[in-house]
């Protein structure tokens, strides 16, 4: 397995801005997915380290793109999210069930 992780598009032009050679490939529909959902796990735990905003901001944009990937619109997705918390609701109460 490479080495390499998925990275947002601009990266490699960052990097040869500041004097680096980037390779890159660009990865077929599975290599893709599995690449996003290994980011969101990175993302996800960057967050829970660092507690910083911009690391939520980095799982939405996964979270989007996975969502894209699986044929939803980012207002598609929303509409899931607000579906469900209708029905079942948020986390508003901060409810821990026990048992």
């Amino acid at each position: 397995m490479s080495s390499g992780k998925l990275v947002r598009d601009r990266i490699p032009e960052i990097i040869r801005d500041q004097g680096g050679s980037p390779r890159t490939r660009r990865l077929d529909d599975t290599a893709y997915r599995e690449a996003l959902c290994s980011k969101l796990d990175e993302e996800t735990r960057e967050f829970l380290s660092e507690r910083a905003p911009e690391e939520l901001a980095d799982i939405l944009e996964v979270v989007y793109a996975l969502a894209v990937d699986a044929g939803l619109t980012q207002d598609a997705l929303e509409a899931i999210r607000l579906k469900k918390r209708a029905e079942r609701g948020g986390f508003d109460r901060r409810l821990f069930l026990e048992t």
